[in-house]
């Protein structure tokens, strides 16, 4: 047959792709004439047909970076692409989980009724609370009942859930 046809069965042998299929000049006439995919099997065995080697992303570059910014290597302004909360992220979620968990304590207790939660879970997300004692502020202004004993239990609750 042809020697394409040689390549591409090659390469299904060999699983690679067909641009990475080599044939030795000795091997060349033998690929012509292969006929089957056993010819082809025998003239990958016998080395007339091969496959070069995969090329494989160097971690080199990589570890030796990692070696420079644990020195403090590229971590200049110039490098940064947010402020440093953002840098952070994880304050935010801690922020925002306790301050769903103290709601929810709150809806479970009967001290909220749905539309309130959504109300609050919503201003929660949109980040208009800095921290736990806000919301709590905002809540008895909203017209919560919250008295300082239920806000005692509720905080021991977290405590207990979190260790």
């Amino acid at each position: 047959m042809t020697i394409k046809f040689a390549r591409r069965v090659a390469s299904e042998i060999l699983k690679r792709g067909e641009s990475s299929i080599r044939m030795n000049p000795s091997g060349l006439e033998d690929a012509k004439k292969a006929m089957t995919r056993e010819d082809v099997r025998t003239l990958v065995k016998n080395g007339g047909i091969y496959a070069i080697k995969a090329k494989h992303n160097q971690s080199a570059n990589s570890k030796l970076l990692k070696i420079r910014r644990s020195k403090g290597r590229g971590r200049g302004q110039g490098r940064r692409k947010g402020t440093l909360k953002a840098r952070r992220g994880e304050l935010w979620i801690k922020k925002v989980r306790s301050q769903r968990l103290l709601l929810l304590r709150l809806k479970i207790m009967g001290k909220l009724d749905n539309a309130k939660y959504n109300k609050y879970y919503m201003l929660i997300k949109g980040n208009s609370f800095s921290d736990k004692a806000s919301l709590v502020l905002h809540l008895r202004e909203g017209g919560v009942k919250i008295s300082d004993e239920e806000l005692k239990n509720i905080k021991d609750f977290m405590k207990a859930q979190y260790k």
